[in-house]
């Protein structure tokens, strides 16, 4: 991976490098098109951010989600089933309860390894210097039979350009020439972020004792500070290891402190949830290249899909490919596939 080069021309430039982005690339690589991918942060997988193999961003997919599927597959990685045996907890203000049973979870599975290694096999196997890190977008315009691309390290003209982020982060960071149409541009103000209210803990232990204990490891909570929580061991109970999260509300993020975590888990799992190795907590809401200030409060879910997202514009050359955007799954890694495939469609439907 590389900086990218001055006033380069390739035919489709991919802005995020998260999986939408490098699904995009991969699939029009493999159409025969130059691709150069521009990512903000210092790492690949946008919310597909795992840390030794523990998710703090996306965790699930579902077996009814025949592309990340089809997708896990093709890249031979291997998958396991969310654990789900044994009873759940329930705590509100005036009590904690033991459920009978597991209604909670439902069957999904999780990405052995982690998510992002998803997003590390795809970038990988991108051509030499097809994924910029660290290179921001700072504008695009319209030129006489192109796009200009504005980044922190260069210039760049493409035929295309996918966002492959949410529609609130482009319209926030990006300026455009000439600007987006006003009913696009309220759209993209208006859109929620998936995960962008969240902050996520993982607790990681020694070795997975709720399972001794007859626990699925699995909990809602009326008190928090984690509203709903869940077993995130690997294959056989190791790594061992819990995670939860929280959301924000109409004031803002909600704060997570370890304090807070651990009176929690001991209150609901006993004095072994006390004693963890260490905990791992990632507050999307305060990321910069995931939420804008104030996105945490947008909460119009019902925009996500939006059918402007399917249609191109600045002359039929911007398109949109975040899980946001998806007319189906959003907010679903399966989602940002889909919006994937309709920005690619798009451009090779359409394009010389």
């Amino acid at each position: 991976m590389s900086e990218a080069p001055k006033n380069e021309s390739v035919d489709v430039v991919v802005v995020g490098a998260g999986i939408a982005g490098l699904h995009a690339a991969t699939t029009l690589e493999t159409a025969g098109r130059t691709v150069a991918v521009l990512e903000a942060r210092d790492r690949v997988g946008g919310r597909l951010f795992s840390v030794d193999g523990l998710d703090l961003g996306a965790t699930w997919f579902w077996p009814n989600e025949p592309r990340i599927v089809k997708l896990v597959a093709a890249l031979g990685l291997k998958a396991n089933g969310q654990y789900r045996s044994g009873d759940a907890m329930y705590q509100d203000p005036a009590r904690v309860e033991r459920l009978q049973g597991n209604p909670i979870d439902v069957e999904s599975n999780r990405f052995s390894g982690g998510a992002q290694l998803v997003a590390d096999v795809l970038a990988a196997r991108l051509r030499p210097g097809t994924v910029r890190l660290e290179d921001p977008v700072l504008a695009i315009s319209v030129g006489s039979d192109h796009l200009r691309v504005i980044s922190r390290r260069g210039h760049l003209q493409a035929d295309h350009v996918i966002l492959a982020l949410p529609p609130v982060l482009a319209e926030s960071k990006i300026e455009f020439s000439p600007d987006l149409d006003s009913a696009l541009r309220s759209l993209a103000r208006q859109t929620p972020i998936w995960m962008g209210a969240t902050a996520k803990a993982v607790i990681h232990y020694s070795e997975a004792f709720w399972r001794e204990d007859g626990l699925s490891g699995s909990a809602i909570s009326h008190l928090g500070p984690l509203r709903e929580m869940h077993d995130m061991s690997g294959e056989g109970g190791s790594p061992a290891a819990l995670f939860g999260f929280t959301t924000g509300t109409e004031t803002g993020p909600t704060d997570l402190t370890e304090q807070g975590i651990l009176w929690q888990l001991e209150a609901l799992f006993g004095p072994r949830a006390a004693q963890p190795e260490r905990i791992i907590i990632q507050d999307w809401s305060r990321e910069e290249f995931t939420s804008p200030p104030g996105a945490s409060r947008l909460n119009r879910h019902d925009l996500f899909g939006h059918r402007l997202y399917g249609e191109a514009s600045m002359e039929g050359r911007l398109h949109w490919a975040s899980t946001e955007t998806a007319p189906a799954f959003a907010g679903h890694i399966e989602g940002a596939l889909i919006a994937a495939d309709r920005a690619v469609a798009a451009i090779l439907g359409g394009a010389s």
